[in-house]
């Protein structure tokens, strides 16, 4: 059980989540271009002035490692390494998409089925996003990929599954998929630290930490074509 201070940057959204056993006790968050550098210690010290607690009672720092923003990761990867290293504590490392596939599941619980893919997207560029599929109790239904909109995305996830899009790359395919019954698009959940929670609990309990010296962001930099396949389909 621990006390975890948990950073989100990875996308345009800057968020920090202060959390016990699990369990949130405090939250900033700001979805503004450019403010990471600029918000993100003061989130740090309010989410712990809120709790009546120091930096120092902290027993991890868990941040979100990508993909994502190449600046946004960097500002928090540097901000998480700086406090693991004054105040002595182990870094946590958190999927971006995955985390925001636990926050899905938060804000959307009541429109989950047993064949959701809760399938969370960061905007690339153009109509590419970055994304993978997770099942209902987040665990991965596909590898982290690239992906480009067309008319084919998704046909053959879309036979067996309903399809949950969030993120701030999912408002670009409402058209392209606005005659697609299986597939609901919330571009209104973005990422948030609150999903990192659980998670980051779970990798502490099993003392699953990085090296901080070493220990670099997942910019997934390599741009390979296709559609992420849920496991096991073809």
């Amino acid at each position: 059980m621990g006390l975890i201070i948990n950073i989100e940057t990875a996308t345009q959204v800057c968020s920090v989540a202060l959390a016990k056993d699990g369990e949130l006790l405090a939250i900033r968050e700001l979805n503004e271009k450019n403010v990471h550098a600029e918000v993100l210690t003061n989130f740090i010290q309010e989410v712990i002035d809120e709790s009546s607690l120091t930096l120092k009672d902290l027993d991890a720092i868990a941040v979100s490692m990508g993909p994502g923003s190449y600046t946004g990761l960097r500002i928090g990867l540097s901000t998480a390494k700086g406090l693991c290293y004054s105040l002595d504590k182990p870094l946590i490392a958190i999927s971006s998409l995955q985390a925001m596939a636990q926050y899905a599941a938060f804000e959307l619980q009541d429109k989950l089925k047993k064949n959701t893919l809760l399938t969370p997207m960061i905007d690339a560029r153009r109509m590419e996003v970055y994304t993978a599929f997770y099942k209902t109790d987040i665990t991965e239904a596909s590898k982290i990929a690239p992906h480009i909109f067309s008319e084919e995305s998704f046909i053959e996830e879309e036979k067996e599954h309903e399809l949950i899009l969030t993120g701030d790359g999912c408002a670009k395919s409402q058209e392209l998929f606005s005659e697609r019954k299986n597939i609901h698009i919330y571009p209104e959940i973005l990422s948030s630290s609150k999903g990192m929670v659980p998670l980051s609990e779970k990798k502490w309990i099993a003392q699953d930490f990085e090296d901080i010296a070493y220990f670099e962001p997942f910019y997934l930099k390599e741009f390979i074509a296709g559609i992420p396949r849920v496991k096991g389909l073809r």
